[in-house]
């Protein structure tokens, strides 16, 4: 008998990884809350930086910039990054919140149009997902106190 089908046999529902509103960061005031906070870590994808939060779930918000390309371009990271927070939440702490963007150097690579469709080809959501946790990771090992990266 499948996992699903005896979970729901059982009343009990599986353990689904979604990414609802709530675990959403949309307002300005939100993101200015975590960048003020000031703990940043980084890496050629990504930059993440992380406030602690009360709401005892981790939420999420992108920012991905005019620079990384057209809005098809800007939309497909967006997605990258969603996708990689949605299947990474059992693995990082559910007391923070979390701003992520793209690197400089990635940036830099988009910008260039005969590179950024080899880029965003290669660019595949593990990738997304690995630079995340290591990141998230990075940032537990220290106090916060300074920004890394």
């Amino acid at each position: 008998m499948s996992a699903v089908r005896h979970a729901s046999q059982s009343g009990k529902k599986p353990n689904r990884m979604t990414f609802s509103k709530s675990k959403r960061l949309v307002s300005n005031r939100q993101f200015k809350a975590i960048l003020d906070h000031r703990r940043r870590v980084s890496d050629s994808l990504l930059v993440l930086y992380l406030a602690p939060n009360a709401c005892g779930h981790p939420r999420l918000g992108v920012s991905v910039g005019r620079a990384c390309g057209d809005a098809v371009t800007r939309n497909r990271l967006k997605r990258l990054l969603r996708e990689a927070f949605r299947l990474s939440q059992d693995r990082i702490p559910a007391t923070c919140d979390y701003v992520l963007m793209i690197s400089g150097p990635l940036t830099r690579k988009l910008r260039e149009p005969e590179k950024r469709r080899h880029v965003l080809a290669a660019l595949t959501c593990q990738d997304v997902q690995r630079s995340f946790l290591a990141l998230v990771e990075t940032a537990s090992r220290h106090d916060g106190t300074g920004s890394e990266g």
